[in-house]
């Protein structure tokens, strides 16, 4: 999707930037700086090691390492004051080096986003605070890309639905607000599910306490509804659990499954990519030591390539590849046809260009080639079928017997899981008498730690007996009153239509083709409000839509099968007369900005779902854009393994 001409998502990086670099150079001298290692990644988004020595900074080292030096006077440590163990961390390595080392020290600690009670209370309680420089670096939103913002919070999903934990919720908000402040109020705030009522109505007080904070003439237009934006929605995680449980099938996607992608980086295996262009492997005793290297890859929109294939179906990737190798040779080969002076200057101008996209190219060919490898194994081949025959509605113990074949061929835990959830998921639990059979069978085949990691998946109600009340599953600060416990697939498929027989996955229609003929529920609903007719058209409902409907209007009777409230608010300012003037001023008629917010995180293959809808209003001529917020990047592997018990208490 191209910029956004009214929310810049350039300068959300420029700010973080600055910040940064602002409270680096506010420490005079050279400094080391230590830093959690969940932060590394969000912060090289935006800023180069080789900028952070430009500003004093020696030496970086990561707090988790607990390897910290006394090499430099300046002592600076860039944590998350929300989790009281880095905390911890801090405060008992601020003391070994005051008791230990001969240099006196200046420490200071940056908390991010905000600081915390418990941060002080920790430091306090260690001696240190008043010791020590405290500084706050407000970074709510990082830019993933030109039309995905995303929250530097490390597992967001674990926190909310496991452990219940609301902090994401209110940080998620105040990543919000500056976007309020700087445009004015989302005039409509729709979306679906506990936890995004609660953010909506934590934005509403929010913005009470902001207009009784501020009082320059700025500051009340900043709080007057918006001229660019026109709505903001917000899709809780917990509405569809089924979706991020399915095995992602866009080339993007299929990278995340089998190499994890986190901050647009992928860490791959040079025996697979080979070494970094200008490195020679340094091959020793028998085994050649590119086979035991891992090298990581920028996979953003500085990659022309990339972009072209990350939201296609993994099944086209090869010809896409095919295509640009032969017009890269096409091209290559114009220099022999240069007979001037100036058209061969001409091409060698382009021969940087060329050079990089071959590059590009080399790359991305030897990612498909062993993605085809994983593709084309037995073991894929029969994880997808019982997948798309779970999600299809078939017969659910029809795929009991292939789910036991995987665990005695000790297939992994997490692989298992994704299945065994899935199934809950979309049928409304398992049967007591199969459920208690497949327990018993990962306990004996996986280990008996895994009693607790069962106990966690019913505790976020993704596994749980058919039958069964979960006494668990309670949304944070949930008074019960929610239109459905549960979401019921079952009634869905055909209400939204979330199953398409038939998929051009080379030319495709709908957003099914990014699972292969599985819509993913979550999109499903942002079309809803955005793209109606459409949705109408392929579900053959008969309800005819007005150009005036808000909301998720006329799809309210499907809402009552998915689970949590819903909710449609509109935003209006004190002075009517002031919005009418601006609008005057702004003129009418002019393209603007959806917010899609996904709170509790979101797969790849619903970003890739949600360009193709904003492609699709594109092609009918609204003047719409997309931005797509969330609390962090998911997918099967981060749902199911934030509840896998990491200990080992022996196999049976």
């Amino acid at each position: 999707m191209a910029p956004h001409p009214g929310i810049d998502t350039e300068s959300l990086k420029e700010k973080a930037r600055k910040d940064l670099l602002d409270l680096l150079e506010g420490v005079r001298g050279k400094k080391n700086l230590v830093i959690e290692q969940s932060l590394a990644g969000p912060i090289g988004l935006f800023v180069k090691f080789s900028t952070l020595q430009d500003y004093g900074v020696d030496k970086v080292f990561f707090i988790e390492n607990d390897n910290l030096d006394s090499s430099q006077k300046n002592i600076l440590f860039l944590a998350s004051g929300e989790k009281a163990n880095q905390c911890i961390a801090i405060a008992e390595q601020i003391r070994r080096l005051q008791q230990g080392s001969s240099v006196e020290h200046d420490f200071s600690v940056i908390w991010v986003p905000r600081r915390t009670l418990v941060s002080d209370r920790v430091l306090e309680e260690a001696g240190v605070l008043g010791d020590i420089a405290v500084e706050v670096l407000p970074l709510h939103f990082v830019p993933l890309d030109q039309d995905v913002l995303s929250l530097a919070y490390d597992d967001p999903f674990g926190d909310l639905y496991l452990q219940k934990d609301p902090t994401i919720i209110f940080l998620a908000a105040q990543a919000l607000m500056p976007i309020q402040h700087k445009h004015g109020l989302f005039p409509r705030i729709i979306g679906k599910g506990d936890n995004a009522k609660r953010l909506m109505e934590l934005l509403l007080r929010m913005r009470t306490e902001a207009a009784a904070d501020e009082s320059t003439a700025t500051s009340r237009l900043g709080m007057m509804p918006s001229s660019i934006v026109e709505s903001l929605i917000i899709i809780d995680r917990e509405v569809d659990m089924a979706t991020p449980l399915l095995t992602q099938l866009t080339y993007e996607g299929l990278i995340d499954e089998m190499f994890g992608i986190k901050n647009n980086q992928a860490e791959i295996e040079t025996s697979i990519i080979g070494q970094a262009p200008g490195q020679q492997p340094k091959g020793q005793s028998g085994v050649p030591q590119q086979q035991r290297l891992k090298r990581k890859i920028q996979l953003d929109s500085s990659d022309k390539l990339y972009v072209q294939l990350r939201d296609a179906n993994f099944a086209i990737v090869g010809p896409l590849l095919n295509k640009v190798a032969r017009r890269l040779a096409g091209e290559y080969e114009t220099r022999h046809g240069a007979k001037s002076t100036s058209e061969l200057r001409e091409f060698v101008s382009k021969l940087p260009g060329y050079q990089a996209e071959q590059q590009s190219l080399k790359t991305h060919t030897s990612l498909t080639e062993e993605a085809l490898k994983h593709t084309q194994s037995e073991t894929f081949s029969r994880i997808l079928e019982i997948q798309q025959n779970l999600v299809s509605g078939s017969d659910p113990t029809a795929q009991h017997d292939a789910i036991e074949e995987l665990i005695c061929r000790d297939i992994p835990l997490i692989t298992i899981l994704r299945l065994l959830c899935l199934e809950s998921t979309v049928s409304g639990g398992i049967r007591p008498k199969d459920l208690d059979n497949f327990k018993r069978m990962i306990l004996h085949t996986y280990g008996y730690q895994h009693v607790l990691t069962l106990h966690n998946l019913e505790k976020m109600g993704l596994l749980v007996a058919r039958t069964a009340v979960n006494p668990f599953y309670i949304p944070v600060g949930s008074s019960g009153a929610t239109e459905s416990k549960f979401t019921n697939y079952s009634a869905l498929r055909k209400q939204v239509r979330l199953i398409v027989d038939e998929v051009n996955e080379q030319d495709p229609n709908d957003i099914a083709y990014v699972y292969s003929g599985y819509a993913p529920l979550s999109v499903r609903l942002v079309q809803a409000v955005i793209q109606k007719q459409h949705l109408l058209s392929i579900t053959g409902n008969t309800t005819p839509a007005s150009s005036s409907a808000q909301g998720f209007h006329p799809f309210d009777s499907s809402l009552q099968s998915i689970k949590g409230a819903t909710f449609n608010k509109q935003q209006k300012s004190d002075s009517e007369a002031a919005v009418k003037a601006r609008h005057m001023l702004t003129g009418s008629g002019k393209e603007k900005t959806v917010v899609v917010m996904f709170l509790g995180g979101i797969t790849f293959t619903e970003i890739a779902a949600l360009r193709f809808v904003a492609r699709g209003l594109e092609k009918e001529g609204a003047k719409k854009k997309l931005l797509i917020c969330t609390t962090g990047i998911v997918g099967g592997r981060e749902v199911v393994g934030c509840a896998v018990e990491k200990g080992d208490f022996g196999k049976g």
